[in-house]
Formats: C-alpha cells, sequence, structure tokens
C-alpha cells in the first residue's frame, strides 16, 4: 500500500485568497527526503514545507522549491505558523521554535499575525561586473546610482538599489542569462528595489529574481524582505534606533500576487523578525 498525507496550499502574506505568496505545508514525519521532493515538485510552488518532530525544538522545518531543498523560506514559515494555528497545536502569544538548516528560528502566533525570525547575514559589496547583471535583469545604467553599490549577503542574495518604482513595474529579465550569471557570480536570488512605494506609510518595493532555485520570480519573499532592513541601513537610506526599528515592505503588486511584510529589528538583542499574515486556500490529500 502506498503512503497518503493530507496537505494544505496556504497564501503567506496576504488575508485575502489568491494574493501574497502560496506554499504547500505538510507534516514530513515518516518521509524521505526523495519523498519530500517529489510532494514539492507536484505541488509547483515556490516552496513545500515540512514539519516533524525534533529533539532540540517544537518542530524541525524543512523547505522544498520544485528543483531543491533550500537553506530558508519566509513565506512557508509563515504559513506553517498558519497551518499549526488551524490544527490548533500552538498556543496564541507563545514562542515557538523551529530546527532548520539555517539554525533554532524563533517564531509565534498573535492577533491574526505570524512572525518568523530572520538570520542576520554579513553584507558585502558586490565586486564583479555589474554591467552583465543589470542587463540580464532588464535595468539601464541609468535607472541605478553609480555611488550606491550592489550588496551580495552571507547568504547569496545580491540587492540592486534602483530610482524608481515604475522602473521595478516593467521589468523583463532574462531569465536563461540570469541563471548563467548566478552561477558565475555565486549568488542564489536578485532582490531589485526601490524606496519609491504604492501605498504611503511602506518603506520599500521589491522583485526577487531566483532562476537558480527553479524559481523565476517569485511573488512575496520573507527571506528577502527581512534583511532589506539592514542593507538599507548599510547603504545610509535608513538609520536603525536604538532600540526596535519597525518598517513595512511591499511585493508581488506587479505580477497579481499583492504582498506586505512587517519587518522588525531590535539592536538591543540583535535579531530580525519578520511578520505577516496567512489564508488557507486549499486542503487536500495525496497519494503516493
Amino acid at each position: 500500500m502506498g503512503k497518503k498525507i493530507n496537505i494544505y496550499q496556504i497564501d503567506a502574506f496576504t488575508d485575502v485568497s489568491f494574493e501574497g505568496n502560496p506554499a504547500g505545508v505538510t507534516f514530513g514525519d515518516g518521509l524521505t527526503k526523495d519523498e519530500m521532493q517529489h510532494i514539492a515538485k507536484e505541488m509547483n510552488l515556490a516552496e513545500t514545507a515540512f514539519l516533524s518532530a525534533s529533539d532540540k525544538a517544537d518542530y524541525s522545518l524543512r523547505w522544498f522549491t520544485p528543483k531543491m531543498e533550500v537553506d530558508l523560506c519566509g513565506h512557508a514559515t509563515i504559513a506553517s505558523l498558519h497551518f499549526l494555528s488551524e490544527q490548533q497545536t500552538i498556543k496564541e502569544n507563545t514562542e515557538i521554535r523551529f530546527d532548520t538548516r539555517s539554525g533554532i528560528l524563533k517564531c509565534r502566533a498573535g492577533n491574526k499575525q505570524y512572525f518568523m525570525q530572520i538570520p542576520i547575514y554579513k553584507i558585502n559589496e558586490f565586486k564583479n561586473d555589474r554591467d552583465p547583471i543589470l542587463k540580464a535583469v532588464g535595468l539601464h545604467k541609468c535607472d541605478v546610482f553609480d555611488a550606491i553599490p550592489f550588496l551580495i549577503l552571507e547568504n547569496g542574495y545580491l540587492y540592486i538599489y534602483v530610482k524608481k518604482l515604475q522602473t521595478i513595474r516593467k521589468l523583463k529579465p532574462n531569465f536563461k542569462d540570469l541563471l548563467k550569471l548566478s552561477k558565475q557570480n555565486n549568488f542564489g536570488g536578485v532582490v531589485v528595489f526601490t524606496q519609491e512605494t504604492i501605498e504611503e506609510g511602506n518603506n520599500a518595493h521589491l522583485r526577487f529574481f531566483a532562476p537558480y532555485y527553479g524559481i523565476d520570480e517569485d511573488p512575496v519573499t520573507g527571506s528577502a524582505n527581512g534583511p532589506l532592513l539592514l542593507v538599507l541601513n548599510y547603504l545610509g537610506l535608513l538609520k536603525l534606533g536604538t532600540g526596535e526599528t519597525k518598517v513595512s515592505f511591499e511585493q508581488g503588486d506587479f505580477i497579481g500576487r499583492r504582498g506586505r511584510i512587517g519587518v522588525r529589528f531590535s539592536s538591543e538583542e540583535n535579531e530580525l523578525f519578520i511578520s505577516g499574515k496567512a489564508v488557507t486556500v486549499m486542503k487536500g490529500e495525496m497519494f503516493f
């Protein structure tokens, strides 16, 4: 007899169905890595999350794209918290810890919001030739500032600051060239961002391209939005307070998947968190 699992599809960083970023979530106890990968490929979402027992934390949490296992995924973690809330296995405003490939991550659920710790990555200035990357992403030299460097983070994300929101709206990357450059320059994803926003009160808008991970464009990316707060601080575009700094970022609007992410950094604790809402759009059974 084959196996059967219950699996949810949950839209994260939104409370409206068909917006935000969809993730698959299921319990992974008894599944092999190959089975998890096959399930993620079948779901064909940016990531599918697998929760299982852990002797180090409340749960073990693993994330798979249709192509590979990844070290961190924000939206699938937010979706996992929503999944556990619907399963009534976590309590409101009580810390829950996940054992992941990025270490132990502190999270919690409360007031229909979900909070996830993001690792703090080392930031370096990108020293390689910028021009081929600009071309592959669909940017021109006039779209960026010569004096503002590209930044590459320890997690392999490349951050590019552009002047205008309209530029981001019109981007049409050459994903074949971008994949080749990702391999040549050792980056996994490209974050193109601006401080011009759609909604007043938000602090930045971004798009995220990651053909290296098998995801041409991710709608709303927690693992890119969280570090963006520290990127803005590094570039002198936003100043961190001595206590807690809170911002909100936008993503997904230009591909019909509007999402909003809260980001909070505590200087005293040296901790970075993202937050957002989530909504279940599908529950089903998978047989294999």
